[in-house]
């Protein structure tokens, strides 16, 4: 067979889409130094993971930065920061993703400094800010201000790129998060279109774009998906999405040039579903969830990240993420995949799926839209909850069975694996120096600048930010000030206030009709009983800044279905905060979530705040990604129990708090 000449092969190969590795961590010269060597590996493009004090507004020497500092991603703190971030990195010829959302319009501001500072011209730059706030308050929690004002600032990004920075996505409208809180696959393309809606409708009504222009604005616009391991449900999404994407910008914003109406997107594929056991068996989930988003031409992504295999484990290390790149470059460079047209053009089981994902779809978004936009479905608690009732469902499917997740639920016997035999270095260490070091650094830096300078930038900030003018102009002459992030973000605090989202608990219900669960009731209501007690009361908090909170409301939702009495205050919570909560609502256990590997800073401050009020004898159990060495810490320290991400049976960590209880209060 003449390979050449089969008529079915593109005239020549498809360029294969940007390929990054998520990445960031310790400080701006060591994140620096892994681009590097990343990008001599073949990466092209770089995508860049902030810290959580840096993504919610915080300097690292805040209170709510302890144990925060440099683990999630790279600590930004000010200008300084950035030009070490970027030190020997030519932005102008750098494709740059940063992960970033409240803050975007700070993180954008040092970045276009910094560029201009090595001499490139800001045209040129090409790169996206995630900037997509609706998702913080369903789901990864780094939100500061309210809605409509975070609304504002993404507007007020838009309107400066498209002046400033024509080849710059200024948006990612993200539904990844959404599927990880539980979104299906018609929720995820339905609430990502409101939120889509949301912006444009923002832009356009701001007044700083002229209405011949929303199709440059629509054409920058990207969006952020998530990829999971049912594939073949994938390629119908991402082809739903572009369906709906065109009908949507032309109808309602007016936009008649096809090529501004493509559907943009990138995609990290599904972290989440990553598992703790056996998890050798994340790589071939990670490469037939990046099938989903490469294999149709028409709806391919034009930028992939792969999560590392040992996610679910910890902080994945240099060699586990070179791993994952080599997975993309195999796809793209060994196999013939970029040599032929759309695989599904003219499939009717593909037509028959896209057409009942946009059905569904069109569904959502008419309900959102119905309720006032997006905003008003996020205040009201509609999105949130919609979302976690979504995500009970689909723990409940897995507890049950109905849907096997291969060595969690099903097939469980396994033999030693060789990836993890290395314990504790399976995964990356964060040295706890990175913490005291970045916060030396921020207080060095606000000694050596000029106070008068940096207080007049910030009073302008506050003064525009109290009118309808754009904001950017006041955020670059903060950058050339010195303002650090935690200053920046402090002063717009000043003027929109700080927001507390729905946790979506109400209503919310999950594996009630299991049989297992009438026992644990049983036990819920005799040890109440027992106690002398009306019922069980469990306080579930999130210490720190980790705002993935989908786990602790799950198992919220699931005590409260056994029985109990849950306090749960949301996110974003001081060690104090809880303790007071603790003692005031005069719980029977203190659950601790943390998920961003803060744990061994976080709990201890807790227990100590216990004892400090006189409480000791109150037990505390602990969920999170921790490694086993961790674990043993936190017992020792005393945590009545702590679970990973193998513990996934909702009901059976329920009856092991009721145990928990009763052997802390000497009962048999």
């Amino acid at each position: 067979m003449d390979e050449t000449a089969f008529p079915g092969r593109l005239p020549e190969r498809d360029r294969p889409w940007v390929m990054r590795t998520y990445a960031g961590h310790s400080s701006a010269a060591a994140t620096n130094a892994l681009f590097r060597r990343n990008l001599a590996k073949g990466q092209t493009g770089l995508s860049v993971a902030f810290d959580l004090p840096t993504q919610t507004g915080y300097d690292p020497d805040h209170e709510l930065a302890s144990g925060e500092v440099g683990r999630v991603g790279v600590p930004v703190a000010h200008l300084g920061d950035m030009r070490a971030l970027f030190d020997g990195l030519p932005l102008a010829d750098t494709n740059t993703s940063m992960t970033i959302n409240a803050p975007a319009m700070w993180l954008l501001a040092l970045y276009g400094t910094v560029g201009l500072e090595q001499g490139a011209d800001l045209t040129r730059c090409a790169g996206t800010t995630q900037n997509d706030i609706i998702k913080e308050y369903l789901s990864r929690g780094t939100y500061i201000f309210p809605p409509a004002a975070s609304l504002r600032l993404t507007a007020d990004v838009v309107a400066y790129t498209l002046r400033e920075m024509p080849r710059w996505n200024p948006v990612n409208i993200c539904s990844y998060h959404l599927q990880e809180a539980g979104a299906t696959p018609v929720q995820e393309v339905g609430f990502a279109l409101a939120t889509a809606v949301a912006v444009l409708d923002a832009v356009r009504d701001s007044g700083q774009v002229p209405a011949e222009r929303m199709g440059d604005v629509v054409q920058r616009i990207s969006f952020f998906v998530n990829a999971g391991v049912r594939f073949v449900e994938e390629i119908a999404k991402m082809r739903a999405f572009g369906v709906l994407w065109d009908e949507i910008t032309r109808d309602r914003y007016g936009v008649t040039d096809a090529r501004q109406r493509r559907f943009r997107y990138g995609v990290q594929v599904n972290s989440l579903g990553l598992t703790e056991a056996q998890p050798e068996n994340n790589i071939q989930r990670i490469v037939l969830e990046m099938l989903g988003v490469t294999m149709s031409r028409d709806a391919r992504a034009r930028a992939v990240q792969l999560p590392a295999w040992n996610e679910a484990l910890g902080l994945p290390r240099p060699w586990d993420q070179q791993w994952s790149l080599r997975m993309q470059q195999v796809l793209a460079y060994e196999s013939d995949l970029l040599e032929y047209p759309d695989l599904f053009a003219g499939s009717h089981v593909m037509t028959a799926l896209v057409d009942e994902v946009v059905t569904g779809a069109r569904v959502e978004l008419d309900k959102v839209l119905e309720l006032g936009g997006v905003v008003a479905a996020v205040e009201t608690g509609y999105l949130k909850s919609a979302l976690v009732a979504s995500l009970a469902e689909r723990r409940r499917r897995m507890e049950s069975g109905a849907d096997v997740v291969v060595g969690v639920n099903r097939y469980t016997e396994t033999e030693s694996s060789p990836l993890t035999a290395a314990g504790a270095g399976a995964v990356e260490q964060v040295d706890p120096a990175v913490e005291a070091a970045a916060t030396d650094g921020v207080r060095r830096w606000r000694a050596d600048r000029d106070a008068a300078v940096v207080d007049a930038a910030l009073a302008r900030l506050r003064a525009d930010a109290a009118t309808t003018t754009n904001l950017m102009p006041a955020t670059l002459e903060c950058v050339r000030a010195g303002v650090t992030t935690g200053e920046w973000a402090g002063a717009l605090r000043q003027v929109f206030g700080e927001y507390r989202a729905p946790t979506g608990l109400a209503g919310a219900t999950g594996g009630g009709g299991e049989p297992g669960l009438v026992a644990v009731r049983e036990r819920v209501t005799a040890t109440a009983r027992e106690l002398g007690s009306g019922r069980l009361r469990m306080l579930v908090g999130k210490p720190g800044l980790d705002g993935h909170s989908n786990g602790a409301e799950q198992i919220a939702v699931r005590a409260r279905d056994a029985g109990f009495e849950v306090v749960y205050q949301g996110i974003r919570l001081t060690a104090g905060q809880i303790v007071a909560a603790a003692v005031e609502e005069d719980v029977d256990l203190v659950g601790l979530s943390v998920l961003s590997g803060s744990h061994l800073a976080a709990v201890p401050a807790v227990l100590d705040g216990l004892r400090a009020a006189g409480r000791p004898d109150l037990p505390v159990v602990v969920g999170g990604i921790i490694p086993a060495g961790d674990a043993d810490t936190l017992r020792a320290a005393g945590v009545a129990r702590v679970f990973t991400p193998k513990d996934f049976a909702l009901t059976g960590i329920i009856d092991e708090l009721v145990t928990v209880i009763r052997r802390a209060n000497d009962l048999p």
